[in-house]
């Protein structure tokens, strides 16, 4: 019998439940992270999207900076919209966030608008030999203004970037977890650590 993968979703605020669902529908085994012990017992990490700030303080509060960053050293991580913005080692338009700093990335919080503006599109990404089309939902979307030379991109919406790795850490402008789709959640199991 093979191990179903075990899934960490940081569950302070914002749409974890949705992560969990998706991940369900892949037979993977999901645990919600509030301390360094429920870290140290998965296999993989997300960081969801929700309020950065709020986010960004209970990491703060419950000691889980220092683990999350061992964790992302061998084992894969994924922040979506709010979570990239914690991963992101620079954000313009926020003071109060102290960001990971797990991806070479400039982030301007709600860089493509309020609430009003969200939208769903098609971008595409690529994860194989050429790129394909992939269903985007943006809500209160951080936007990338820089990346690092160590910097992947992978996906892109409407000329911009949307979708970038570094390593074992992987983040999102948008959130795949509120589309039918797996596809990127098969290919954030598919990194290996």
């Amino acid at each position: 019998m093979i191990a179903k993968p075990i899934v960490g979703i940081l569950a302070f605020q914002g749409d974890f439940a949705k992560h969990e669902q998706a991940f369900a529908k892949l037979k993977c085994e999901t645990r919600l992270v509030k301390s360094p012990s429920q870290l140290e017992a998965c296999e993989y990490l997300v960081i969801p999207g929700g309020e950065s700030s709020v986010i960004d303080r209970f990491v703060k509060s419950t000691q889980l900076a220092e683990p999350i960053k061992r964790f992302a050293s061998n084992r894969p991580v994924w922040g979506t919209c709010a979570g990239m913005i914690l991963l992101a080692t620079h954000v313009v338009n926020d003071r109060t966030i102290s960001p990971l700093s797990l991806l070479d990335i400039t982030i301007e919080r709600n860089g493509y608008g309020r609430q009003f503006d969200s939208f769903i599109d098609v971008g595409q990404v690529t994860f194989g030999a050429k790129p394909e089309p992939l269903e985007m939902v943006f809500i209160r979307a951080p936007k990338i203004t820089n990346i690092g030379a160590e910097v992947v991109r992978l996906g892109s919406c409407r000329n911009e970037t949307v979708i970038v790795r570094q390593g074992n850490v992987i983040a999102t402008s948008f959130h795949p977890e509120l589309t039918a789709s797996t596809r990127f959640q098969q290919y954030f199991l598919s990194l290996k650590h």
